[in-house]
């Protein structure tokens, strides 16, 4: 099993209102629904466990992905490509790491 994480904070006067309710009503719903997709979740980091200061990212995706090849097929659909233009309009540079249980 794949798993892509992504990692980023908002741009400046992005609002956290706004991106979450995309996130929750339109973003989720639809990356859940690709057959290539096992689970994909957004989250908002709350803290450190260990250390003092704030994390340095402000959300975390992850995305289990069974098939990498099926993945990149559905990512090109209109749905997945209008989602990801609207994920730029909040994310500041988001880092999109692919990771393997090991």
């Amino acid at each position: 099993m794949n798993t892509v994480i992504v990692l980023f904070n908002l741009k400046p006067g992005a609002s956290v209102a706004d991106y979450e309710k995309w996130a929750r009503e339109q973003d989720v719903p639809t990356v859940n629904a690709l057959a290539s997709v096992d689970r994909f979740e957004v989250l908002r980091a709350n803290g450190l466990l260990i250390g003092e200061g704030k994390p340095p990212y402000e959300y975390i995706e992850i995305i289990r992905v069974p098939d990498m090849a099926a993945f990149g097929a559905d990512m090109a659909g209109e749905a997945v490509q209008a989602g990801a233009a609207q994920l730029q309009k909040f994310a500041d540079n988001p880092i999109f790491i692919l990771a393997e249980s090991i």
